[in-house]
């Protein structure tokens, strides 16, 4: 901010475990966002490091790092963001184009998929004719597409209403259940109590951590 550098993040040392739900919460400008950016390297911390599966993220270069979002991170975005003139099926579909994936079992893949967020009647839809919680779903099964080893999830049920909202939180404790680990940022403390971790940050430091290490 002009001529004094405000650190977004500092001194937060945390360990997230293989197989691990944790919400992130904290009010606006404590840090949340940075910290998903540098989980999922779409950032690179300027001091301090980032270790995931014992490999130092700041010390890769930019293929790398796309390669790592690729193959082992899927998003999920509080505004979806799914692409308005594909398909159902073309949406799910993208990660596997980028991974080289033909085009027979790019569609196996994401018709199984969308079955599995139950949408699988829905995969020539597009965006626009779905509903927010439909979207959403879409935007998790574009997220699974790669098999990724974590979910990301910023605000995920932050544009629903609470019906769908619950659907949206069952759908990712399903998936925490079959082992993926999810970190999810929420301002909402019973969308936070879904998870089995809270990591509380306040001024961009660690304010408490509840249920967890």
């Amino acid at each position: 901010m002009g001529h004094q550098a405000v650190p977004a993040l500092a001194g937060v040392s945390m360990r997230f475990m293989a197989g691990s739900y944790w919400a992130i919460m904290g009010p606006s400008g404590s840090g949340k966002s940075t910290l998903l950016n540098l989980l999922g390297c779409l950032d690179i911390p300027t001091a301090g490091r980032y270790l995931l599966q014992g490999n130092d993220v700041g010390r890769m270069q930019d293929d790398a790092l796309s390669d790592i979002r690729l193959r082992h991170i899927g998003f999920i975005f509080q505004s979806f963001n799914l692409v308005a003139q594909l398909t159902v099926r073309e949406n799910i579909e993208l990660p596997l184009y980028y991974q080289g994936w033909d085009a027979a079992r790019s569609a196996a893949r994401a018709a199984e998929l969308a079955e599995q967020v139950g949408l699988g009647g829905r995969l020539e839809h597009r965006p626009a004719e779905l509903s927010g919680g439909q979207q959403q779903r879409v935007a998790i099964a574009r997220a699974l597409a790669n098999d990724p080893d974590m979910l990301l999830a910023d605000e995920p049920t932050g544009n629903l209403d609470t019906a769908t909202g619950e659907q949206i939180l069952t759908l990712l404790a399903a998936l925490h259940d079959a082992g993926k680990t999810i970190l999810m940022v929420t301002h909402e403390a019973d969308v936070a109590a879904r998870a089995g971790h809270q990591l509380h940050l306040k001024d961009g430091r660690i304010d408490r951590i509840e249920g967890g290490t």
